[in-house]
C-alpha cells in the first residue's frame, strides 16, 4: 500500500459531532497547501445507489463539491448494508476487506499530494466486523484528529475513551477539534478545554463556533424524509427552515405563525389556514414552506391558491403530530446543493482550525 502520500484520519467521539463538516472544511483549507487533495471514506454506513453501486453519501458530497477526479467506488470501498454484519460473522473475511481498503486507498492517492480519510463515528465503530475506526486508521498508516462537541467535561471524557482505543492500535492522535461551541462561551471553553486535553497529552487544534444555519434543514431534505409530494412549482426547495409551527387553531389565531423562515404544518383540509397563509404571502411575508398533512389533498379552489404561492407546498401522508416529530428528529446533513452552508463551513474551518499544525504533523 502507498506509504508516501501524507494523510490524516478524521474520527469523532459520537455520530453527528461534525466529522463530515470538519472534513469538508479541511479539504478546502488543505487545498491552499496541497493542490491535489484526495478523499476516502473506507467504511460507510449511510449510502446511496449510483449506477448500481452503493456509495457513502458523504463521499458523494465531497466529490460534488471538490470534483476529486477519482472513481466513487474507490473513495467509498465498503458500504455496510443491513445484513453486512451477519454475513461477516458467518463467514469472516477480514483479510479481503483490508486488502480492498488498501487497494482503494492506493487508487485514491494516485497523483495526489494529500489524502483525507473520514471515519464512520467513534474509535470503536466497526469493531463487530474487525474494522473499527482505530483498526482502519492503523491499516492506512494515518494519524488521527478527533472531533467532539463543544464543552469541557463530557467531551474530554469521551475523547479519553477514544484515545485509549487508538493508542491500543498504535495510532497517533494529532489533536482534537471542538465543534458547535456557543459563541458566548468560546474563550472560556477554549482555555479550559486546552488545559484539560493537555493533561491527556493531547493538543487542541481548533474550536468551531456554533452556527444555527448548519443545523437548519432545507425544505427538500424534509420532503425527502417525509416522502412528500410537491404540490406547486414555486421553487424554493433549498429554503432553510429556521422554525416549525403547527397550524391547529383557527385562522385568525394562526396568522401570527406565518413568519419568515417558518415551516407551517397543517392538515390538508384546513382551507381557512391555507387561505390565511396565501394572504400573508401575498403581502410579502415569506415563510420557508408549508406541509399539508394526513394525505388530505385540497380541493380545486384551494389548489389554485397553492399554485400561486411563492413558496413550496408539500403533501405528506402522516398526521401533523407525526410530521412535526419527524422534522424535529431529523438529522441534518450537508448536501451538495447547500451552497450557502458549504461556503460557511469553509470559512469557519479556515478561521477556527490550525491547519498549518495539521500539515506539519502529517508530513511523512
Amino acid at each position: 500500500m502507498n506509504t508516501v502520500t501524507p494523510r490524516v484520519f478524521i474520527a469523532a467521539t459520537r455520530q453527528n459531532d461534525g466529522k463530515t463538516t470538519t472534513s469538508l472544511g479541511l479539504i478546502a483549507a488543505l487545498q491552499q497547501v496541497y493542490p491535489r487533495v484526495g478523499y476516502i471514506k473506507p467504511v460507510g454506513q449511510r449510502f446511496v445507489e449510483i449506477e448500481e453501486q452503493k456509495i457513502d453519501e458523504d463521499t458523494v458530497l465531497m466529490n460534488s463539491v471538490f470534483r476529486l477526479n477519482c472513481p466513487l467506488l474507490d473513495m467509498s470501498p465498503i458500504a455496510v448494508e443491513p445484513d453486512f454484519t451477519r454475513k461477516y460473522l458467518e463467514h469472516s473475511n477480514n483479510d479481503a476487506l483490508v486488502r480492498k481498503i488498501q487497494k482503494a486507498f492506493d487508487r485514491v492517492a494516485w497523483e495526489k499530494d494529500f489524502v483525507l480519510c473520514e471515519g464512520s463515528g467513534h474509535a470503536g465503530v466497526g469493531s463487530v466486523f474487525d474494522l473499527s475506526n482505530a483498526q482502519v486508521a492503523k491499516t492506512l498508516g494515518a494519524k488521527v484528529i478527533i472531533v467532539t462537541q463543544g464543552g469541557i467535561g463530557r467531551p474530554i471524557d469521551e475523547v479519553a475513551l477514544n484515545q485509549a482505543l487508538f493508542e491500543k492500535e498504535g495510532v497517533e492522535i494529532i489533536g482534537v477539534i471542538l465543534n458547535k461551541v456557543v459563541g458566548a462561551k468560546l474563550d472560556y471553553i477554549t482555555e479550559f478545554a486546552r488545559k484539560g486535553l493537555k493533561r491527556k497529552g493531547l493538543e487542541l487544534l481548533g474550536v468551531i463556533p456554533h452556527h444555527q444555519t448548519l443545523s437548519n434543514p432545507t425544505i427538500d431534505l424534509i420532503r425527502e424524509e417525509l416522502r412528500a409530494e410537491v404540490l406547486n412549482d414555486a421553487g424554493g426547495l433549498h429554503n432553510l427552515v429556521e422554525d416549525v409551527e403547527v397550524g391547529a387553531m383557527g385562522a385568525a389565531n394562526a396568522v401570527g405563525l406565518f413568519r419568515r423562515g417558518v415551516l407551517l404544518i397543517t392538515p390538508g383540509d384546513r382551507a381557512d389556514i391555507i387561505e390565511a397563509a396565501a394572504k400573508t404571502l401575498a403581502a410579502g411575508e415569506l415563510m420557508s414552506g408549508i406541509v399539508l398533512t394526513g394525505a388530505l389533498r385540497p380541493d380545486a379552489a384551494i389548489m389554485k391558491l397553492i399554485n400561486a404561492m411563492p413558496i413550496p407546498v408539500l403533501l405528506a401522508a402522516p398526521d401533523s403530530y407525526h410530521v412535526a416529530s419527524k422534522v424535529h428528529d431529523l438529522t441534518v446533513k450537508t448536501r451538495p446543493t447547500d451552497v450557502g452552508k458549504i461556503t460557511l463551513i469553509r470559512d469557519l474551518i479556515a478561521k477556527s482550525v490550525d491547519v498549518e499544525k495539521i500539515v506539519d504533523a502529517t508530513i511523512l
